[in-house]
């Protein structure tokens, strides 16, 4: 019985302190994850999730882990190097809802409707608002927490544990999905700039015909709801342009983008 016991208690140490280490990872890329991660999640609900995950990741990738935990030594290395890779992780992934503040922004400013904020949440304007809230409803409904757990089960591959990720490698594939984030943002936002820069133009050109006309008093409400109803006509589209970069990222999330 004693034997028994032992075999028991020593089988739980060993799938436990897996698990302690697969928390590591998926406990650091859900402080950044996207709607997951987000600040009006309550820090309690954020910790069962992470707890949730790391049962789902950790049965996959146990075989590749019990044998770290035989030398302490690997216990340190584990701490800092899961830490950094969940980070990393978790950063990028933040990048598209980024992308969509910053999107949202150019839009705004271009409409001059950036001075319009939200009422809560990070301090953006209404059109970042609206567009982050609908790509996260988006992403919930398209399973974004089965691809999140396949995403986290793929990164022991891609970036196996006990091993610190290579400094070159982690600065390439980083700034290769900053980039992508900036022209993802630039892109979505192109119509309102577009339509902004055709408004001044025109507006300068009937004010040097016509200097007497105060053509800023006329243009600006021609301006807002033009503005309004050109969001109206692109959200669709630009939700559906950023749903399919974030699909196809979480496909294959640690391939460096050219």
């Amino acid at each position: 019985m004693s034997d028994q016991l032992s075999a028991l208690f020593d089988y739980a140490r060993l799938n436990l302190l897996v698990a302690a280490i697969v928390f590591l990872r998926v406990g650091a890329t859900m402080s950044l994850l996207p709607a997951f991660g987000e600040r009006v999640v309550p820090a309690r609900i954020r910790m069962v999730l992470a707890m949730a995950f790391t049962a789902v990741v950790a049965p996959a990738v146990a075989p590749g882990l019990q044998a770290l935990t035989a030398a302490p030594a690997n216990l340190v290395l584990l701490l800092f190097s899961e830490t950094l890779i969940g980070l990393a992780l978790g950063l990028v992934l933040r990048l598209f809802l980024l992308a969509l503040e910053m999107a949202g922004t150019l839009a705004a400013q271009s409409g001059s409707l950036s001075q319009m904020f939200g009422v809560g949440g990070e301090p953006m304007p209404a059109i970042s608002h609206l567009l982050v809230a609908a790509a996260l409803c988006l992403a919930l409904m398209s399973g974004l927490h089965v691809r999140l757990a396949a995403a986290l089960i793929l990164s022991y591959d891609a970036l196996p544990a006990g091993v610190f990720p290579a400094a070159g490698l982690m600065r390439d594939w980083s700034l290769a999905h900053l980039t992508r984030a900036f022209a993802l943002a630039f892109s979505l936002a192109a119509p309102f700039v577009i339509a902004a820069l055709i408004y001044n133009v025109a507006m300068g050109v009937i004010n040097r015909a016509m200097p007497a006309l105060m053509v800023t008093f006329i243009g600006a409400p021609a301006l807002t709801a033009g503005a309004l109803m050109l969001l109206a006509i692109a959200a669709p589209m630009m939700l559906a342009v950023w749903s399919a970069g974030f699909s196809s990222f979480l496909a294959d999330p640690f391939t460096i983008p050219r």
